[in-house]
């Protein structure tokens, strides 16, 4: 397994952008700013599976929220992608840092978690400090804790906490 430092991610609302972890600059067709966070919808230029993605950044609860419009063919069998991450702003821009562990969610039936033994080896490798690696452990633990009381339904969750998330596509 490849280690590598938190990724970072940022959301320019004035520029409509979005640059990647690896530093690629995409356009976005929409922000929307909400009490409880941003979403962000962008196409997926080149992807192999993925058409066009919508997400999420919601700052109290530590996740971004992520749907994904596959190409036909493409599909998974999950509904929500969560990443835990830290989120900041400065003016018009958003930073996400993210912590590496992921859940994937399938509507009804359950949450997975993905990534642990990356963080765990961030961890061991000094890329991650202890503290750090506690809240996205906590932060995984009150999400699936969340989203299984409400019935394997992460968005009844996250409304239930405050945070309402509207999706462009169906």
């Amino acid at each position: 397994m490849h280690i590598h430092p938190p990724k970072i991610e940022y959301f320019d609302l004035d520029a409509k952008s979005n640059t990647d972890p690896k530093g690629f600059l995409r356009g976005v067709d929409e922000y929307r700013l909400a009490p409880h966070g941003l979403y962000m919808a962008r196409p997926m230029p080149g992807h192999p599976d993925i058409a066009h993605t919508e997400s999420w950044l919601l700052p109290g609860h530590g996740l971004r929220v992520t749907r994904w419009t596959w190409h036909p063919g493409r599909e998974r069998d999950y509904d929500l992608y969560l990443d835990v991450v830290e989120i900041s702003s400065s003016g018009s821009v958003w930073k996400t840092v993210d912590l590496y562990l992921d859940l994937v969610v399938r509507t009804g039936r359950g949450v997975t978690v993905l990534d642990t033994d990356e963080l765990l080896a961030a961890l061991d490798r000094g890329l991650i400090r202890p503290e750090r690696a506690q809240w996205a452990l906590e932060t995984t633990y009150r999400a699936v804790a969340g989203i299984a009381a409400h019935g394997h339904d992460a968005v009844r969750w996250l409304a239930a906490q405050g945070a309402v998330t509207t999706w462009r596509r169906g």
